[in-house]
C-alpha cells in the first residue's frame, strides 16, 4: 500500500474516471450535490430549450443555446470527473489489497497445547475466537491476537516495509492482520473479527470510499454553498419578469432570454467549490492511506487538522528508545583509560543495547577493539534483578558495572571505600536526567558510566514547527520528575507529564478538554486504550494490542510514534484546501458580473456599459466566456484538490492572511484575464455573432 506513484495520474487511471464521470449523470446521484443538480437540472433545461428552437420556439438563437446546453454538460462531467479521479486513486489501491486478500486454507486447533487436532478449513469460515496454527511460509488468515509463540512476519502486503518484523504472545506487540506471511517459527492466533469486517476489509472499504460519510465541516460548508444556491436562485428568476416589465415600459421586446439567465444563474453559482468538495474530502482520506494510516472516519482527519496539543510518548518517538553511553567519569585520580577499558570489558558479554553502547563509546573514543576473550580466560557474571549488576573475573580481576546503590554495597563488602567524589558524579548524572552506572575494579570504585536518552535527531526543530503552526506538544513518560523535566527541556517540549500511568492519561486529556483544547496522541498497549477513547485524535500502532485498535480512531499500519506529526499536517492541510478553493470559488464571482450582467441589461439601459471594462464584443461572446470559464476552472483546480494546498508551518493569521492574498485577490484577477481571452478566441474563430 505504501508504494510511490510513478505518476500523478495514470493513463489507466484517466479512462476509468472518464468512464465513471458518464455513469455518475445518473439524476440519483447527481442528486447528493446540491449545487451541482442545479448545473444538472440546467442543462436539461437548455437542451429542452434547444429542442424547442429546432420547431421555432425559441427565445434566443438556437446555435447559442446549443453552446450554452453543451458547455453546462460538461461543467456536469467535469464535476463528476473530479470526484471520480479521486475515487479512482482510492480504487487503485483498493485493488493492491484485495490482490493481497486470498481465501486461504486455515490449520484450526481446539486449544494452544493440543496442535496436533488440526482441522483445515476455508479462512471465510472461521469466527471471532477462533484458534488456529499458522507456520512458515503461511498466510495469516484473518486479523487476531498472538496467544502462543513468537516468530517473523511479512507485513509488507500491508504496509508496503518488505523488513518482517517480529510478533509475540504478551505485550504490545501481539496484534496481526490477515493477509500478511508468517516467515520463521510458528504462531497460536486467536481471530479477534468475523468474517468480511477484517482490517483489510475495513481498509479497502475506506479507501474506496464507500464508507467515507461527510464530515460535520463539510456539511456545514455545502449547507452554505446551498443557502448563496438557493438566494442566487432567487434573485435571477427575478430577473425575467423586471426585465420583460422595463422591456414593456421602453416599448422593446424583452432582450434577457432564458437560456442567458440560466447561464447566469450557473455563473454566479458556488459551483467550482461545489464541484470539488467531495473531491477534496476524498483526495485528503488517500493522503492519510498513502501515509499508511487508516482513518475509521473523515471526522478524524479533520479533527486532526482543528488539533492543538499532542500528547508524544517519550521512548520511541521523541528518544531513541533505548539509553545509550555518552560519557565516561573517572573519580579519586582513576586514569580514563582504565575506567574505559574496565567498563569494556564488563559489557563484552551484555546484549542489551545499554551494554552495547559501552563498548561502542569506548572504542570509538579510546580505540579499545579487538579484545581477545578467549586468551583472557574470562568468565562473565550477567546482570540479575537481585544483583542490580553485571560484571567479569579475569587473571585474578573482579570488576563490576551496576547501580550506584549495588556497587557501594559491593564495594563495601570488598573492605573499599565509596568517594564523595563518585556520590556527586552519580548525583550530577541523576539531575541532567542521565542513568549513572558506578564501575569497580577489586572492590574500587574506578569512576561512572553517563548513560543517558538520545533525543532523535531533528525532533527539536519539530517541535518548533508545531509550535508555528499553534500546536502545544506535552511529552509523556514513566521517569521521575527530575528525569523528565530535563529531556523535556532538551528536546524542546512544552510541558510533560512524569511517572504517567493509565489514569494520569486520562485525566490530563480531560483536564485539557474542559478547557477547550483538541488532544491527539498515540499509544500501542491496553494501559493506553482508556487516553485513546478519550482522544480527539487516537492513532493507536499496528503492532499494539486488540484494546488499542478498537479504542483508536486511526491506526498507523507503520507503527511509527512519530506519524501523529505528518497526521497533523495532512487534517490541516485538507481544511486549507478546502478553505481556499471556497474563497476562490465566491472571488471569481465578481469578474463574471462585469461578465453577465452588463451583457444582459445594456439593450434596456445603455449605460451599463461602463460595467463591461473587459471590452467584451457581445452579449452572446460574454455569456459563453463565462460559462466556458465556468467549467475549465473545475479541470485547472482538479490537481490542486488532489494534492492538497502546500501546508506552510507558520501562525495560523500569518497563513490566513496569505491565502486570502493567493486565492482570494488571486480569485478576483484570474476570471478577468481568462474571460477576456476566451473571449478574444471566440471572435478570432467566429464562433459568436
Amino acid at each position: 500500500m505504501n508504494q510511490k506513484q510513478t505518476a500523478f495520474v495514470t493513463k489507466e487511471l484517466m479512462l476509468r474516471a472518464v468512464k465513471d464521470s458518464f455513469v455518475k449523470l445518473a439524476p440519483k446521484t447527481q442528486l447528493r450535490n446540491p449545487v451541482m443538480f442545479l448545473v444538472y437540472v440546467s442543462a436539461v433545461l437548455t437542451t429542452a430549450l434547444y429542442v424547442c428552437s429546432l420547431f421555432g420556439v425559441a427565445d434566443a438563437r438556437p446555435g447559442f443555446i446549443l453552446a450554452v446546453a453543451v458547455i453546462l454538460w460538461f461543467t456536469v462531467l467535469f464535476a463528476d470527473f473530479a470526484e471520480a479521479i479521486a475515487e479512482g486513486r482510492g480504487k487503485a489501491q483498493a485493488d493492491a489489497l484485495r490482490a493481497a486478500r486470498q481465501d486461504v486454507t486455515a490449520n484450526k486447533i481446539p486449544s494452544p497445547d493440543r496442535r496436533d487436532e488440526i482441522t483445515r478449513v476455508k479462512s471465510a469460515c472461521l469466527r471471532k475466537g477462533d484458534l488456529v496454527l499458522v507456520g512458515v511460509g503461511e498466510q495469516i488468515p484473518a486479523d487476531g491476537e498472538v496467544i502462543d509463540g513468537a516468530a517473523s512476519v511479512d507485513e509488507s502486503a500491508i504496509t508496503g516495509e518488505s523488513a518482517p518484523v517480529i510478533r509475540e504472545s504478551g505485550g504490545d506487540r501481539s496484534a496481526v492482520t490477515g493477509g500478511t506471511t508468517v516467515t520463521s517459527d510458528q504462531l497460536v492466533i486467536r481471530v479477534t473479527s468475523e468474517a468480511g469486517e477484517s482490517f483489510l476489509d475495513k481498509m479497502i472499504a475506506m479507501v474506496e470510499g464507500a464508507s467515507r460519510k461527510k464530515t460535520p465541516n463539510e456539511i456545514a460548508l455545502q449547507i452554505l454553498l446551498v443557502a448563496l444556491t438557493i438566494i442566487f436562485l432567487l434573485v435571477t428568476v427575478s430577473l425575467y419578469p423586471f426585465s420583460a416589465f422595463s422591456a414593456g415600459q421602453a416599448g422593446m421586446a424583452n432582450p434577457t432570454s432564458v437560456t442567458a439567465l440560466v447561464a447566469l444563474l450557473v455563473c454566479l453559482a458556488p459551483t467550482t467549490i461545489g464541484a470539488l468538495l467531495s473531491a477534496i474530502g476524498i483526495a485528503g482520506m488517500s493522503r492519510l492511506n498513502q501515509a499508511n494510516v487508516l482513518a475509521m472516519s473523515g471526522r478524524s482527519i479533520e479533527a486532526a487538522g482543528d488539533v492543538d496539543t499532542l500528547l508524544l510518548d517519550k521512548t520511541g518517538t521523541i528518544t531513541l528508545g533505548n539509553r545509550q553511553a555518552y560519557e565516561l567519569i573517572p573519580v579519586d585520580g582513576t586514569d580514563i583509560h582504565e575506567l574505559a577499558d574496565a567498563a569494556q570489558l564488563s559489557s563484552l558479554a551484555d546484549e542489551t543495547p545499554e551494554g552495547r553502547s559501552v563498548v561502542v563509546l569506548a572504542k570509538e573514543q579510546f580505540g579499545l577493539r579487538g579484545r581477545n576473550l578467549g586468551g583472557l580466560h574470562a568468565s562473565f557474571i550477567p546482570f540479575t534483578a537481585k544483583t542490580r549488576m553485571s560484571g567479569v573475573d579475569y587473571a585474578g580481576n573482579e570488576i563490576r558495572k551496576g547501580a550506584a546503590e549495588a556497587v557501594r554495597a559491593y564495594v563495601a563488602g570488598q573492605g573499599g571505600a565509596y568517594s564523595k567524589q563518585c556520590e556527586e558524579a552519580v548525583e550530577q548524572i541523576a539531575r541532567q536526567g542521565g542513568t549513572p552506572l558506578v564501575v569497580a575494579k577489586n572492590g574500587r570504585v574506578l569512576g561512572v558510566i553517563h548513560l543517558k536518552d538520545i533525543i532523535k535527531q531533528g525532533v527539536k526543530e519539530k517541535f518548533a514547527d508545531l509550535r508555528k503552526m499553534g500546536i502545544r506538544t506535552v511529552m509523556i513518560t514513566g521517569d521521575n520528575p527530575l528525569t523528565a523535566s530535563a529531556i523535556a527541556a532538551e528536546a524542546g517540549v512544552d510541558d510533560f507529564l512524569a511517572e504517567a500511568t493509565p489514569e494520569g492519561k486520562l485525566q490530563m486529556i480531560r483536564d485539557l478538554q474542559a478547557k477547550g483544547h483538541l488532544v491527539a496522541m498515540t499509544g500501542d498497549g491496553t494501559n493506553d486504550a482508556p487516553a485513546l477513547a478519550q482522544a480527539d485524535v487516537a492513532v493507536a500502532m499496528n503492532t499494539g494490542t486488540q484494546a488499542a485498535k478498537e479504542a483508536g480512531n486511526m491506526v498507523d499500519l507503520d507503527s511509527s510514534p512519530t506519524k501523529l506529526i505528518d497526521i497533523v499536517r495532512i487534517g490541516k492541510q485538507l481544511l486549507m484546501t478546502r478553505g481556499s478553493l471556497t474563497t476562490f470559488s465566491i472571488a471569481n464571482d465578481v469578474a463574471k458580473y462585469f461578465a453577465i450582467l452588463p451583457a444582459l441589461f445594456m439593450g434596456l439601459y445603455p449605460g451599463l456599459s461602463a460595467l463591461n471594462i473587459m471590452g467584451l464584443h457581445s452579449a452572446e461572446s460574454a455569456i459563453l466566456s463565462a460559462i466556458i470559464y465556468n467549467a475549465l476552472i473545475i479541470v485547472a483546480l482538479i490537481p490542486l484538490a488532489l494534492r492538497g494546498v502546500r501546508y506552510r508551518e507558520v501562525p495560523a493569521a500569518k497563513l490566513l492572511s496569505r491565502n486570502l492574498v493567493v486565492y482570494g485577490l488571486g480569485g478576483i484577477i484570474a476570471p478577468f484575464i481568462a474571460i477576456k481571452l476566451i473571449d478574444m478566441l471566440l471572435v478570432l474563430f467566429g464562433l459568436v455573432l
